[in-house]
């Protein structure tokens, strides 16, 4: 495991990953400037395959692959696996109030496991562990 993976500075939500690479985004212009010089980042393969659904629901196949294309060209940004035991723990998340997907609720996981500062999404459900988040 390298030392990004270990220690990331941010961790980037599905959303954020879009609005970089959506130039129809709202939140285009945030991201392209963050983006351009940014800390060390971890995601999970669970916001990579959402991200990947998104643009091949959205528009088709080839902007699908030319999203998985960016984010693999993405640096400084590890992706990480989420296991059975990180599934498991975030699953407790979805017994909240909160309408969380499985992969916002893994994401709050390797969040709090990791003791990761900062958070990078363009909405704010992200923020309920007390996350600070790059849009507030």
């Amino acid at each position: 495991m390298s030392c990004i993976a270990r220690n990331p500075d941010a961790y980037g939500d599905t959303s954020a990953l879009i609005a970089f690479a959506d130039r129809s985004d709202s939140h285009h212009a945030l991201f392209a400037r963050l983006f351009a010089d940014p800390p060390r980042l971890v995601t999970s393969a669970l916001v990579v395959a959402e991200g990947q659904s998104w643009f091949l629901r959205r528009y088709d196949q080839t902007r699908a692959l030319m999203f998985l294309a960016l984010v693999e060209d993405l640096h400084p940004l590890s992706i990480v696996d989420a296991g059975a035991p990180d599934v498991k723990a975030a699953s407790a998340l979805l017994c909240s109030d909160q309408r969380l997907t499985l992969t916002d609720a893994v994401g709050l996981h390797l969040m709090q496991i990791r003791r990761i500062q900062t958070c990078w999404p363009t909405d704010r459900h992200l923020g309920l562990t007390g996350v600070p988040l790059v849009i507030d």
